[in-house]
């Protein structure tokens, strides 16, 4: 049971870890890549650029970390499910992660470039420049839909099998299926993001409720006697 409670507190320290970290890459480049001279305030400001990929990097690094951990918990109810969490929730959004900020800092070398260069050559490296920046905007709406699917196996697991109270694994089953939504609107350039908000509120309640209470334990002794 000690090993349960200790991997239930890493879990929901990497699920605060992730998040406070994803913010704070938006609160470092938020104003400067939605900046209609984006280039010159990406080279004014390389260290906030650098800064907010390290931050994007440490938010898909402890996300993935944490669908790792999860899964020896959850394979014992629907392994195919908790296998397909990992992927989506660890591989693959990690690696989209890694895209952003290959993407970013992509964009702090083409900034160089655009100050370095006159006119004409300049407007080479803003349309580089804007490609870029789409680019992150599309890698973003399927980052959503990765986000949300592996969300959906996770809570799914949670409900069937009672590790959270059922009020938090259906709070995040609803909250999964309007992050979906609003990565497909995305897709169609319609932000709808304050559907987003509905998972993100729950998965930091989550996270602090299994940094304080851990799993359910009749949960836990309910599969342990099964496996005896």
């Amino acid at each position: 049971m000690n090993t349960n409670r200790k991997t239930a507190r890493m879990i929901g320290v990497l699920f605060i870890v992730g998040t406070v970290a994803g913010i704070l890459s938006l609160v470092f480049t938020g104003s400067i890549l939605r900046d209609p001279n984006y280039l010159i305030k990406v080279f004014e400001n390389q260290n906030q650029i650098v800064t907010g990929s390290i931050f994007v990097l440490t938010m898909g690094f402890s996300l993935a970390m944490m669908s790792v951990m999860l899964f020896p918990i959850l394979k014992k109810h629907n392994e195919a499910l908790a296998l397909g969490a990992v992927v989506f929730r660890g591989t693959l959004e990690a690696v989209i992660y890694i895209a952003v900020a290959i993407s970013w800092l992509l964009l702090l070398t083409v900034s160089q470039e655009y100050v370095k260069a006159g006119v004409p050559e300049a407007s080479h490296f803003q349309t580089l420049g804007t490609l870029l920046l789409k680019a992150s905007d599309q890698i973003g709406s399927i980052l959503d839909i990765v986000f949300s699917l592996g969300a959906l196996m996770i809570y799914y697991l949670f409900h069937q099998s009672k590790l959270i109270p059922r009020w938090l694994s259906v709070w995040g089953l609803i909250g999964a299926i309007l992050y979906l939504a609003s990565g497909l609107f995305a897709m169609f350039s319609v932000n709808f993001g304050a559907l987003e908000a509905p998972l993100a509120l729950q998965e930091m309640v989550m996270a602090v409720w299994l940094i304080v209470k851990g799993f359910t334990q009749s949960a836990i002794a309910s599969e342990s006697n099964k496996t005896v």
